[in-house]
């Protein structure tokens, strides 16, 4: 398989139009991957400069893929438990290494693998003749569309998978 994801071919099941966003997130899974496996446990809510830990964001890409696919799939309104995460995840971004009752590496990992598996499984469902209807986003009800929300799943995962890569590389350097 090439390094690159976009480069492997099209994906089983994947609708042309949503092709980039699906293997933007096989790539994300990927990069996650091969930059956490070596972290040990203290690595993993090492701060560097003050940044985000990789911990923070293995515990922010599931929660926000889940809270995005509830947008796209035409719900506006986060649930009881989703609302719950958005606030272990804010308790989360302070961790400290060696803080007792952190979530595992693998754990986080897995967690992780499994909200890009999810957004995987909605891509695939996606009818895309609904890619432009309207969606809105939070208690705001700012507009989007399902093609938005499903772009910016993938991006945003992305986004926070760079800044996996970049803390893991500075916390096993340190």
């Amino acid at each position: 398989m090439p390094t690159e994801a976009w480069l492997s071919g099209p994906l089983p099941g994947v609708d042309a139009a949503l092709m980039p966003a699906a293997h933007a997130l096989v790539q994300a899974r990927s990069d996650i991957a091969a930059a956490v496996t070596p972290l040990d446990e203290s690595s993993l809510w090492v701060r560097p400069g003050g940044a985000a830990s990789v911990g923070f964001h293995l515990v922010h890409i599931p929660g926000s893929i889940d809270r995005l696919l509830t947008y796209a799939s035409g719900t506006q309104h986060l649930s009881d438990e989703q609302r719950a995460a958005v606030d272990r995840e804010k308790a989360l971004s302070d961790a400290k290494p060696g803080q007792p009752g952190l979530p595992s590496p693998r754990s986080l990992a897995e967690g992780a693998d499994q909200a890009i598996e999810n957004a995987l499984a909605a891509i695939r469902r996606t009818d895309p003749r609904t890619l432009a209807e309207p969606r809105l986003v939070g208690r705001a009800g700012l507009p989007s569309t399902v093609a938005g929300l499903l772009f910016h799943i993938a991006e945003h995962t992305q986004r926070h998978t760079g800044q996996i890569i970049a803390t893991a590389k500075a916390a096993r350097a340190r």
